[in-house]
């Protein structure tokens, strides 16, 4: 039982930013938006390319 015990009070002392990414670079998180925005926009692209694409193809 002193196992289980043991396991139970590391589980809820664990610190809870431990998951999180954590950096001394103050602007990681930006680094990490401006890295989502960039891959929206590039699918975007991407999607309208495409249609473009068959928009042309559907004309021959």
């Amino acid at each position: 039982m002193p196992v289980v015990r043991d396991a139970l009070t590391a589980a809820l002392t664990w610190p809870k930013s431990a998951l999180l990414i954590q950096s001394e670079n103050p602007f990681f998180t930006q680094e990490l938006t401006m890295a989502d925005v960039a891959f929206v926009v590039t699918t975007i692209a991407i999607f309208a390319l495409v249609a473009f694409i068959a928009k042309g193809v559907a004309k021959l």
